[in-house]
């Protein structure tokens, strides 16, 4: 068991979270008055952890112990490719979970991308309050089922062209971020690559062209602005 200490700073991948008592007082479960979401839930089962930018949270085929919720920061989903090359899976910013294994195995690294927090919850606590609470349950649902969702919706993305793909991506980041046209990515130019399976020449030469055709602009490397989202959306398709 580590020190508290370590609990506030240090990155440990086979943390045990300290664990409060995750049932609620008796009624709660009918989701009449005082019941709990899952999201008000979660920080009671758990411990926030602070990841240094480019820590590992965990490691490919290690046990899917646990779920993350970031608190600040930014998480992104790896696994490396045989031939070496680093395939991204996916980003999760302020508010996302992830962690949501099928598996008893996860099927991806992950890893910081910038100095981040996360709520680290035990799985078997959350399934053992969605066993008990229909409404839980459902959030559950609902959160597996968004992964899926965007996980097969970066499959259809990834058969299309590299102006499509960068288009589809900085408005999906744009409608992740609610910051209206401004996004601020942080993520880097070769995550975005690894991400959409482009190279990072690719990428920038897109972002070039988007920007000569004012459908954006790029302030700087981390900064774009949607000047013109009706032409992004139809390159979105």
């Amino acid at each position: 068991m580590l020190a508290q200490t370590a609990i506030r700073t240090a990155q440990p991948r086979h943390f045990v979270p300290p664990m409060r008592n995750p049932r609620p007082a008796a009624g709660a479960f009918a989701r009449g008055e005082g019941a709990e979401s899952l999201q008000q839930s979660l920080p009671l089962m758990g411990a926030t952890m602070s990841y240094p930018r480019n820590t590992e949270i965990f490691g490919e085929d290690e046990p899917s112990d646990y779920l993350y919720k970031v608190v600040s920061g930014s998480v992104r989903t790896y696994k490396i490719l045989s031939d070496g090359r680093r395939q991204i899976g996916g980003f999760y910013l302020p508010g996302d979970v992830f962690g949501l294994e099928s598996a008893d195995e996860h099927s991806f690294s992950a890893e910081a991308i910038t100095d981040t927090k996360l709520l680290v919850v035990k799985r078997s606590a959350v399934a053992a309050l969605a066993s008990r609470d229909a409404g839980i349950a459902r959030e559950l649902f609902d959160l597996t089922g968004r992964e899926l969702r965007r996980m097969q919706e970066r499959v259809l993305l990834l058969v299309k062209s590299a102006q499509e793909r960068v288009a589809s991506f900085l408005l999906e980041m744009a409608e992740r971020a609610s910051a209206g046209n401004i996004v601020e990515l942080p993520m880097s130019r070769q995550d975005i690559a690894d991400y959409l399976g482009l190279t990072i020449e690719t990428v920038s030469r897109t972002l070039s062209g988007l920007e000569s055709a004012a459908a954006i602009e790029v302030p700087t490397s981390r900064r774009i602005v949607l000047r013109n989202r009706p032409a992004l959306n139809r390159l979105n398709g």
